[in-house]
């Protein structure tokens, strides 16, 4: 089983072109769920499913599998959807990298390969969307309550593809799945190593947090009598660090990525904030106590300002999972046959659909270098050996399952 690199490389290429950024030089990609960009190169990778022997197949959630013609078979594969501004690897890598394989098998007699790209990964609805459609976490009455951030609902997303969707895909069919991802961080591009064997990945909680102030004229209102929400929500996001300080490992991270004003004029004091708080860790304990941390605050904050604050729990579903002991083996074994001495077993710090199907079927994950740690930019970039090296280290590893 040896993967035809100009050919891995040339599909990997073109799914660039759907949502590519054409400033020259940029291979950045906006390519949102359900966009038209999004939508195009699923049709893409689905006539690419098919030249390949594989059944093409969209579920209800919007997830493209490319199944394999055998009663079971081995599934791999991520995500297309991009961030607003987003790289060209980061989902699209380890679609790209499964499809290969897939052929790859096939050509060489190998087991049964089948394919997948989930849906809405990057949370434009809420993270990991499709995946956590198709693995039964999350239900599509609840779904159908979510909404993006440019007001779209998850009801008018979804159809756009009444007239390619079917049905859901039996879980059961499959004997284990594997996902090829970019770092997307610092740590293999650093030691100049070529590939990551994940042990586990990280879990997520995130809140939305409003401050409730008193909107007021900015001419007339004396700081001293000011119940200013943003002012309050920037000193609760500048308190988290000393908070967190006896409970954190350096691993730990936490993010205020969002944050909204109103009524949003210059010559208001702001009577109301909106803000994300998220926080990540591989393990639960440790998220619980953060969480305690941030309540404890929050109270103390609305105590001390006379504000109301209050919050919604969003996506407090995503534990930490470990990966399964005999994928870690394969992919290990694959690596060092593949590169010897220049691959680490390593946790993921990014969510990945992988963490879904855990629940459903042993799951493995490979990572391979993010150049200077950079994903979710334009500037997101692997040199292609990597990238070639990772299909290998996938293909010698199938091999070993198979």
């Amino acid at each position: 089983m040896t993967p035809n690199a100009d050919r891995f490389l040339a599909d990997l290429h073109m799914l660039r072109t759907f949502g590519g950024d054409d400033a020259p030089g940029s291979k950045g990609v906006r390519r949102r769920a359900f966009t038209d960009a999004d939508l195009a190169a699923r049709d893409l990778l689905a006539d690419r499913f098919q030249e390949a022997g594989l059944t093409p197949h969209m579920d209800p959630a919007g997830n493209l599998f490319g199944l394999a013609d055998a009663e079971r078979s081995l599934l791999m594969g991520s995500h297309s959807d991009t961030q607003p501004e987003g790289g060209w690897l980061d989902g699209a890598y380890g679609v790209i990298a499964a499809l290969e394989v897939a052929r790859t098998a096939q050509e060489a007699g190998g087991p049964p390969i089948s394919v997948v790209s989930f849906q809405d990964e990057e949370g434009r609805f809420g993270a990991l969307t499709g995946s956590s459609l198709w693995s039964g976490k999350l239900s599509m009455e609840a779904a159908d309550k979510l909404v993006a951030t440019d007001g779209t609902t998850w009801p008018e997303a979804r159809a756009r593809i009444a007239d390619r969707a079917g049905d859901w895909v039996d879980p059961a069919r499959f004997n284990g799945f594997l996902e090829a991802h970019i770092e997307q961080g610092p740590v293999l591009d650093a030691a100049d190593e070529a590939v990551g064997v994940v042990t586990g990945i990280v879990g997520l909680r995130q809140f939305h947090i409003t401050v409730h102030g008193q909107q007021n004229h900015a001419g007339t209102t004396p700081m001293g009598m000011r119940k200013d929400a943003f002012t309050i929500a920037a000193r609760i996001a500048t308190a988290l660090p000393d908070r967190f300080a006896n409970v954190v490992t350096p691993q730990t991270v936490w993010t205020i990525g969002h944050i909204r004003l109103h009524p949003g004029s210059q010559s208001v004091v702001p009577g109301r904030a909106e803000f994300s708080l998220q926080w990540r860790d591989i393990a639960a304990d440790r998220l619980d106590r953060m969480e305690r941390v941030i309540n404890d605050l929050l109270e103390e904050m609305s105590v001390e300002t006379g504000c109301e604050i209050t919050l919604d729990k969003l996506r407090h579903d995503l534990a930490p999972m470990p990966m399964d002991d005999a994928m870690q083996k394969a992919l290990s074994d694959a690596a060092e046959e593949v590169a010897p001495g220049r691959w680490r077993s390593m946790p993921s710090g990014a969510l990945h659909d992988a963490s879904n199907l855990a629940g459903l079927m042993p799951v493995g994950m490979l990572f391979v270098p993010s150049i200077n740690g950079i994903s979710h930019a334009f500037e997101e970039d692997t040199k292609e050996p990597d990238l070639v090296t990772g299909v290998e280290v996938l293909a010698r590893a199938v091999q070993r399952l198979g």
